[in-house]
C-alpha cells in the first residue's frame, strides 16, 4: 500500500526529495485531478520533513490574484495578490522564492507569525501557463536552499505533465 506518510527528517535532503518523488508518483499513479493531486503533495510534503506550513495557492485571476488551495498547517491566508508577498513575488516573476528570514523581505506576509523562512514555488500546468504557487513556511530561519528548489521543482514538475 503506497499511501503512506515518509518521515524523512534527518535523511540528506537530495537523498529525501528522490525518496519522497518516487512516493508521491506510486501514491498518485492513476490519478489525473489536480486537486488530489495538490491535496496529496502538501500532505505527503508537510509530514515528510515537519514543515510549518505547505500547500498551494492558486491562481484565481490571472497576473492579479493567487487563492488558497489544498494546504496543511494553520490557518492560511485566503487570498494574495500577485504585488503583495513570498507567493506574489513567485506569480509575478514565475520563479522560486527562497527566503532565510522573512523579517528581511520587504513585505511578507505574515499568515502564521511563527514563520521564520519560506520557499515559494511557480506551478506551471503543460501548456506552460502559471496553475498555482507551492509556498512552504519553516519556524526556523534560514531552512530552504537550492537542494530544497531543485528537489520541489521535481515534484512540482507532475503539473506540467
Amino acid at each position: 500500500m503506497a499511501e503512506i506518510t515518509l518521515d524523512l527528517r534527518g535523511v540528506p535532503k537530495t537523498r529525501a526529495y528522490e525518496e519522497l518523488g518516487r512516493h508521491i508518483d506510486a501514491v498518485l499513479e492513476g490519478i489525473d485531478d489536480e486537486i488530489a493531486e495538490m491535496a496529496t503533495v502538501s500532505s505527503l510534503v508537510h509530514h515528510a520533513f515537519g514543515f510549518l506550513w505547505t500547500g498551494f495557492y492558486r491562481v484565481a485571476k490571472p497576473n492579479e490574484l493567487l487563492r488558497v488551495g489544498p494546504y496543511q498547517g494553520a490557518l492560511g491566508c485566503l487570498e494574495i495578490s500577485f504585488d503583495r508577498g513570498v507567493c506574489g513575488a513567485a506569480a509575478s516573476q514565475r520563479r522560486t522564492e527562497i527566503v532565510t528570514d522573512v523579517n528581511d523581505f520587504p513585505g511578507h506576509i505574515a499568515c502564521d507569525s511563527r514563520a521564520r523562512s519560506e520557499i515559494a514555488l511557480p506551478v506551471m500546468n503543460a501548456r506552460g501557463d502559471l496553475l498555482a504557487v507551492f509556498d512552504v513556511d519553516s519556524a526556523l530561519c534560514g531552512t530552504f536552499d537550492d537542494d530544497d528548489a531543485d528537489g520541489l521543482s521535481r515534484i512540482l514538475a507532475r503539473f506540467a505533465r
